[in-house]
């Protein structure tokens, strides 16, 4: 099956751009996971709805992955199609208007509005996801949120129709959106910003910049802040209190710099980053009574699942 989907593919977009068997570590921030059965990157927006409605006509399961900053995946890797949009990066401003495909990346969105003298996105400086998954969890640091500057999306629904869906439709909350409810997906998104002081700009950003690289784990692979904030709490604040910082399954571990991180200190797999978060879950509710809620998505099978079709 993985042959026929690929040779189908390779109708739609360039031959080049559809691999089997695709290890997806390499396209993870957390440098784990397994593969895809077909791996494939549109180039136009024509291409995405085309191979959307090529999975929804044959019933071929389909998962976006962006920037791999805010997903798990699992050892067994990814049945059916994995779907990238990394070559749809096209950033574009028009006064304060602000346009980004959904593979463009959220610092290089913020990046271009600096350098245009337009401020609002200054908070997502240092957050390394793309714009699609940032709209999909309605992504926010340091006081700020896409809600907070967003204009409006346009999406495609699993059947592979567009649909441009305004501020309101968007449904931005917590780190949830229309987008994750509905599993649409980001084809491009429109940001309304303002005309500011490039000094100020600039300094906010290389305070922000400061900020991050000073308390985040930067220099080992990671998806990022793992859980939610639990209401009432903060998530690294339970973690830290439950001692667990510098402790961990295998090659994967509660970052020591900063305890909302799990981090793969070399050598970790899939499994052992997944069995950290489970001892890190267990042991909170168990100290503080608090469930932990998940901010990163784990996808995929398995490795005892990792058959062929």
């Amino acid at each position: 099956m993985k042959q026929q989907w690929a040779a189908k593919l390779s109708t739609i977009v360039n031959p080049e751009n559809v691999k089997i068997d695709e290890p997806l570590d390499q396209y993870t921030m957390t440098k784990l996971g397994g593969s895809a059965d077909v791996f494939v990157m549109p180039s136009t927006e024509e291409e995405a709805v085309a191979i959307v409605k090529y999975a929804n006509n044959n019933d071929i399961p389909i998962l976006l992955l962006g920037n791999g900053s805010n997903m798990v995946v699992r050892d067994g890797g990814v049945r059916g199609i994995v779907l990238n949009f990394s070559k749809l990066d096209t950033i574009h401003i028009d006064g304060t208007t602000v346009y980004a495909q959904a593979g463009a990346l959220l610092k290089d969105v913020s990046i271009a509005a600096a350098e245009a003298t337009l401020t609002g996105l200054e908070f997502s400086c240092g957050i390394p996801g793309s714009i699609g998954g940032a709209m999909a969890m309605n992504a926010g640091a340091y006081g700020g949120e896409i809600n907070d500057v967003i204009l409006q999306s346009t999406v495609l629904t699993s059947t592979g129709e567009k649909l441009v869906l305004n501020k309101e439709q968007l449904d931005l909350s917590y780190r949830k959106s229309i987008i994750s409810k509905k599993g649409y997906y980001v084809l491009s998104s429109e940001f309304e910003l303002q005309r500011g002081d490039q000094q100020e700009i600039d300094a906010k950003i290389a305070e922000l910049t400061f900020l991050r690289e000073s308390k985040q784990p930067l220099e080992y692979p990671s998806a990022g802040s793992v859980f939610k904030r639990p209401p009432g709490y903060f998530a690294g604040k339970l973690i830290q209190d439950s001692e667990l910082q510098g402790k961990g399954v295998g090659g994967a571990e509660v970052s020591t710099k900063h305890a909302g991180f799990i981090v793969n200190k070399g050598g970790a797999t899939a499994t052992d980053y997944i069995n950290t978060i489970k001892m890190v879950q267990a042991t909170v509710k168990g100290k503080f009574d608090v469930d932990l809620e998940l901010e990163v998505k784990i996808v995929g099978e398995e490795p005892s699942k990792n058959g062929s079709l």
